[in-house]
C-alpha cells in the first residue's frame, strides 16, 4: 500500500467492487516456517463481509486452522509510467497500479459448504461469457465430482479491514496525468495498458 494519502481516498465500497470484478488474488498468511501465498479465484459475499473460496487440501495454508490472521490481495492493471509523457519537464519515472488488500480472519468451512461455493463461483464467471450457454456443474458425473472435490476445501476471509492504493497520477497536473494516460494507450507495455490508461483519465472523479 502506497503511504501517501492522495492515493488513498477511494472508499471501501469501490474498492470492494472492483475486487468482486477481479475475481482473483494472492492469499497471505503466515506460517511456522515462514509466509505462505496461495492464488486463488473468489467471490464476495452480499455485504461484502467475507471473501470465498477453496483451496487444495495439501495447501499448507488449509492446515492453518480457523481464526488464523490473512490477507488477500487484489492486484488490478500496473504499468511503468515514462516522465517523457507527461508534457512538462522535471518528471522521473515512477510505476502506476491499482491493489485492493482485504485483511480478516481465516475460516475452514465443513465440506458440505463446498459445492454450493463451487455452483456460485463457477456461475459468477459463467455469467461473464454471455452469450455463451451458462456451464453447469451437473455436467459433471458425480463419480467425477466425488474424485475431484474430495481433494479440496471450502474456506472463507471474513474481513475486516480494507485498504487500496490507486496509484493513477493523482499527484500530477490534470493535462498532464491525461496526456501520460493517452500515450500509454499506445505505447508497446502489455495487455492490461489500456485499462489503466482509462483508470488514469479518470482519476480526478473520487479516486
Amino acid at each position: 500500500m502506497h503511504p501517501n494519502s492522495i492515493f488513498r481516498k477511494t472508499d471501501s465500497q469501490t474498492a470492494l467492487a472492483f475486487a468482486q470484478a477481479r475475481g482473483f488474488g494472492t492469499l497471505g498468511i503466515n506460517g511456522s516456517d515462514g509466509p505462505l501465498a496461495a492464488h486463488i479465484p473468489f467471490i464476495l459475499s452480499d455485504d461484502g463481509s467475507k471473501a470465498m473460496f477453496h483451496m487444495l487440501r495439501s495447501n499448507p495454508i488449509a492446515r492453518m486452522g480457523n481464526d488464523a490472521k490473512a490477507l488477500l490481495v487484489v492486484n488490478g492493471p500496473d504499468a511503468y509510467i515514462s516522465p517523457d509523457w507527461y508534457g512538462v519537464e522535471q518528471q522521473v519515472p515512477t510505476w502506476n497500479y491499482i491493489a485492493v488488500h482485504l485483511r480478516g480472519s481465516l475460516k475452514i468451512l465443513p465440506s458440505e459448504a463446498l459445492k454450493p461455493h463451487l455452483r456460485a463461483l463457477s456461475s459468477h464467471f459463467e455469467q461473464q461469457l454471455l452469450p455463451k450457454p451458462v456451464w453447469l456443474l451437473d455436467k459433471v458425473s458425480s463419480e467425477n465430482q466425488a474424485k475431484m472435490t474430495r481433494m479440496i476445501i471450502p474456506a472463507e476471509l471474513e474481513i475486516t479491514k480494507i485498504d487500496s492504493t490507486w496509484k493513477l497520477g493523482q499527484n500530477k497536473p490534470d493535462k498532464a496525468r491525461i496526456l501520460a494516460a493517452k500515450v500509454l494507450e499506445t505505447s508497446p507495455l502489455g495487455m492490461m495498458q489500456t485499462e489503466l490508461a482509462q483508470w488514469m483519465c479518470d482519476a480526478d472523479k473520487g479516486n
